[in-house]
This record gives structure tokens, C-alpha cells and sequence, in this order.
């Protein structure tokens, strides 16, 4: 349990640094590209607190009510369906910039892209919100004071709601892969003229896809935990450990790699920030770091 919580506070302090890293410079606030990626790293941030918290309460308490459990439950997996669908426009920016970038700053702009997000969030919103008024409807109220094991299929067990699950997943991901093959395939082909940014692009556009089908991960969790527990029944515990891991967590870690590391502009603030130190001249020609 502890190495969970390590790595979740781990990660979450690199997102920390880069959400602050993007704050303190302007050049980032008015780009669409950091926009996003900012929010895919909240978002992140968000949902990683929430699974962490989860995963803590199961693993010591075993069960919890329900009432608790959906009000946990909720913002996790809104910001788990937020994250394909941001992965799906941050690919449709890359293409906007690399195969009609005189059109870029045009379409790119701040207004654009928060509206965007809001679309994000609505989406997401709206794809599991019905379950609440299933469940309400379907349940009797003393569902809402009994304990379970607290997943989504735990509390929102209603046929009704398994099924628009399923749905709803269909369509997010059939979605977001057509959007990422489409730009990718676009994107390709502007990379032929050998420019490097178009390849910067395309490569950025395979760790989207590379991310996504990380996520898809979690569709399939509770079906890959029962198969693996039937196979080594003795290792229940670190079973859904690793799997948690696996799913939760290793997509975290995949966004500080995509931007904070492989672009150049952003990585120059944010080593500063991540490492704590800060630049003092103490002679024209001369600069000293020192910690903050």
C-alpha cells in the first residue's frame, strides 16, 4: 500500500511543478497546446488523488458505505473519461498546427480551447450522471447506508446502467482512435517533406495512442482481476496491487514524459522548478544556482 502512496505523491509532484511551472510563465497561458496539456496533468492530478484514496479505503477498511463511496467514485471516473477525450483534441491541435498552420491561430485560440475543455468535462459529466438517477430509482434507500467494495459496478449495478456503460465507452474510445488515426495519418504524411516539427507531431501523436490504450486498461480491470485471482488464488492482495498500479497509475506517469520532458520550451522552466533552484547573478558573466 505504501508504494502506492509513494508513487502517487511522487507523480503528483511532478505534476505540481509542472502546473506551477505553467502559471509562472505567460508564454504558456496563451498557447493552446499547454493549455491542454495542463489540463490533462490536473486532471490527471485529480484522478490519480481520488483512485490513491480509494485504493487505501478498500485496501484497510475492505467495504465502505455507499453514500461515500458514489461521492468518491464520481469525480474519479469523470476525470477517467476526461482524459481519452483531451488525448483526442490535443491530437487534433498537433494536426491543425502541422497541415494548415496559416488557419492555426485562427481556430487555436484561448476563448477555443477553454470551451473545449468545458466540452471535455461535459461530456464525461453527462455520460455518468444518469447513473445517479438509475441508481436512486432502481435501489431501495437502504442500499445507500449498506457497505460494499467500492468500484463502479459495486454501486451502479443496475442492468440500465452497465449497459449505457458500456456504451458510453464504445463511443469515447471508437471517437478518440478515429480522431488520433486520422491525425496521425495526416500528420505522416506532412512528415515526408522531412520537417521536423511534422515528425515531432506524428511521434507525439503515437504516445497519445500509446496513452489511450493505457486507459482502455481500466475498462477491463475488474474482468482481469477475477481471471488472475482464479489463476493464482493466493495472491489477491498483490493481484489487484499490481493491477491498480498498471492501470492507475502508469498513465500518470506517462504525461510528464509526452510534454514535460520532450519539449524543449517547457522543459527549460520546469527543470528549475522540479529540482528548486533558481538563477542569481553574482557577475556579468557569472550565474549561480542555488536552492529556492
Amino acid at each position: 500500500m505504501w508504494t502506492v502512496v509513494v508513487l502517487g505523491i511522487t507523480i503528483n509532484y511532478i505534476n505540481a511543478t509542472m502546473v506551477h511551472t505553467f502559471n509562472k510563465h505567460h508564454i504558456f497561458k496563451v498557447n493552446t497546446r499547454y493549455i491542454l496539456f495542463i489540463h490533462l496533468v490536473v486532471n490527471d492530478m485529480i484522478q490519480l488523488t481520488i483512485s490513491i484514496s480509494l485504493f487505501i479505503f478498500t485496501y484497510t477498511f475492505r467495504t465502505i458505505y455507499v453514500s461515500i463511496c458514489v461521492l468518491l467514485i464520481l469525480p474519479a471516473i469523470i476525470t477517467t473519461l476526461n482524459t481519452p477525450l483531451n488525448l483526442a483534441f490535443m491530437a487534433a491541435e498537433c494536426y491543425i498546427a502541422v497541415c494548415i498552420p496559416l488557419r492555426y491561430n485562427y481556430i487555436c485560440t484561448v476563448k477555443r480551447t477553454y470551451i473545449v475543455i468545458g466540452i471535455i468535462w461535459a461530456m464525461s459529466s453527462l455520460s455518468v450522471l444518469p447513473d445517479i438517477f438509475i441508481l436512486l430509482a432502481t435501489e431501495p434507500l437502504e442500499f445507500l447506508n449498506s457497505r460494499v467494495y467500492c468500484y463502479r459496478d459495486s454501486v451502479f449495478r443496475s442492468t440500465y446502467s452497465l449497459k449505457k456503460r458500456d456504451a458510453s465507452h464504445i463511443l469515447f474510445l471508437v471517437v478518440v482512435w478515429l480522431t488520433l488515426f486520422y491525425t496521425y495519418f495526416r500528420i505522416f504524411f506532412a512528415a515526408k517533406a522531412a520537417d521536423a516539427d511534422a515528425k515531432k507531431a506524428r511521434n507525439t501523436i503515437l504516445l497519445h495512442g500509446f496513452q489511450v490504450l493505457l486507459c482502455m486498461l481500466i475498462y477491463v480491470q475488474p474482468m482481469l482481476i477475477q481471471v488472475l485471482v482464479y489463476l493464482f488464488p493466493g495472491g489477491d492482495r498483490f493481484i489487484k496491487f499490481a493491477v491498480f498500479t498498471i492501470n492507475q497509475i502508469l498513465p500518470r506517469f506517462v504525461s510528464p514524459i509526452v510534454y514535460g520532458l520532450r519539449d524543449k520550451t517547457f522543459r527549460k522552466y520546469f527543470k528549475k522548478y522540479l529540482l528548486c533552484t533558481r538563477a542569481i547573478n553574482i557577475h556579468p558573466k557569472t550565474t549561480l544556482k542555488i536552492p529556492s
